[in-house]
């Protein structure tokens, strides 16, 4: 068993009777044919695709999801001395990228169900240091965007979506990635919306920033050898593009099928008594990037996953502010930063197999041997 199966993607057919491998062989071959590697005409193609599925008026496709979040941070000209409040469960690059600015990281605790940041512990990390707030949409569903849109409005900062993973998700009839100033995407192979190498997006309705963010991904560039600002080397090559393009035909299935897959999940789990499955807020939509539930021993689990040929991953278990590289030095802060909710999660989540060809049979192998793991482990330790 894969924990995601991306090679299964390839024989998928679309609506116009093409597998997803014809299609993006098709893509590929007129690339090749008209030889416009770098800002072929399949980026705008795939831009404008994006940009009306999100709802929004500008999508800048980069080169990856780190750097959509470093391109964004560098729009709203986040520097050296600046703070950008965001969470320590994440992905490295959601910190990575402040820090490289000379930016400071200040982390807030996590909602204990969502796993995103909690927005009634916002309003106290914000000073008169903090450039922008970057909540990270974790495991598939947005973070609460109404709450932190409110708090942000208020003291006048930008949010920025961390949307690596909930990309195709919904918040009261609006998708992920355009339910704040900027949203940012990754199309990393095993992203929910994925391609055959790195590569993201920007998403804004500001014609400035959206102008800003597509000169930063372009050395700065305005026009040719006019550099307006200082940039970095972020676009999107034509070939993802274009192999984006092959699979966009088949996204909306994909995310229909997650949805169907990580209920499923959910009810077959809690029917045998495992009850930390994903919490939906109220108002969401989830493409369960992760399907990720909390148990006791996790190590003692995993390895008895493993031996009856179930994968597993942590997602994830350092926090950021305990990597050797991104110590939060801000005053609030101690060692963990204060966010014990983040902390007992680190320990104890684990992520099972999942994506959208995931079928039923192997789900419910992966069920029956998560509980008789469990049950195990737990005779053990009682002997």
């Amino acid at each position: 068993m894969k924990f995601i199966d991306l090679a299964a993607q390839q024989s998928q057919q679309l609506p116009d009777g093409m597998t997803v491998r014809d299609a993006v062989d098709s893509r590929i071959t007129a690339v090749l044919n008209h030889g416009r590697y770098i800002l072929g005409p399949e980026v705008e193609e795939l831009e404008t695709i994006l940009s009306a599925y999100i709802g929004v008026n500008y999508c800048i496709a980069v080169a990856s999801g780190t750097d959509a979040l470093l391109i964004a941070l560098m729009a709203l000209g986040v520097q050296d001395g600046d703070e950008v409040i965001t969470t320590s469960f994440s992905f490295i690059s959601t910190s990575e990228t402040i820090t490289l600015l000379g930016a400071t990281p200040v982390y807030v605790d996590i909602d204990p169900v969502t796993y995103s940041l909690d927005a009634a512990k916002l309003e106290p990390a914000i000073s008169t240091r903090t450039k922008a707030i970057i909540p990270v949409s974790l495991y598939g569903q947005p973070a609460d965007f109404s709450s932190i849109n409110g708090i942000a409005e208020r003291h006048g900062l930008p949010v920025i979506e961390d949307g690596a993973q909930s990309f195709g998700s919904m918040q009261d009839g609006r998708r992920s990635c355009g339910l704040s100033t900027i949203g940012t995407t990754s199309f990393f192979p095993s992203k929910p919306f994925g391609g055959y190498g790195d590569g993201g997006a920007c998403f804004t309705d500001d014609l400035e920033l959206a102008d800003r963010m597509r000169r930063v991904s372009r050395h700065g560039q305005a026009r040719r050898y006019s550099h307006t600002d200082v940039g970095v080397n972020g676009r999107i090559d034509t070939l993802q593009a274009a192999i984006l393009l092959g699979k966009w035909p088949n996204f909306a299935k994909e995310v229909e099928d997650r949805g169907r897959i990580g209920a499923a999940y959910s009810r077959k789990l809690q029917a045998v008594g495992v009850t930390t499955t994903p919490h939906l807020s109220s108002g969401n939509t989830s493409v369960y990037a992760q399907y990720t539930v909390q148990v006791d021993q996790r190590v003692e689990v995993q390895a008895v996953l493993k031996e009856q040929g179930i994968p597993t991953a942590v997602h994830y278990p350092t926090l950021l502010c305990q990597q050797p590289a991104l110590h939060c030095k801000h005053s609030l802060c101690s060692y963990g930063c204060n966010t014990p909710i983040a902390k007992a999660a680190s320990e104890r989540v684990l992520s099972l197999p999942m994506h959208p060809w995931l079928s039923d049979a192997d789900q419910n192998r992966v069920v029956d041997e998560l509980v008789n793991a469990m049950q195990q482990i737990k005779i053990s330790a009682s002997v």
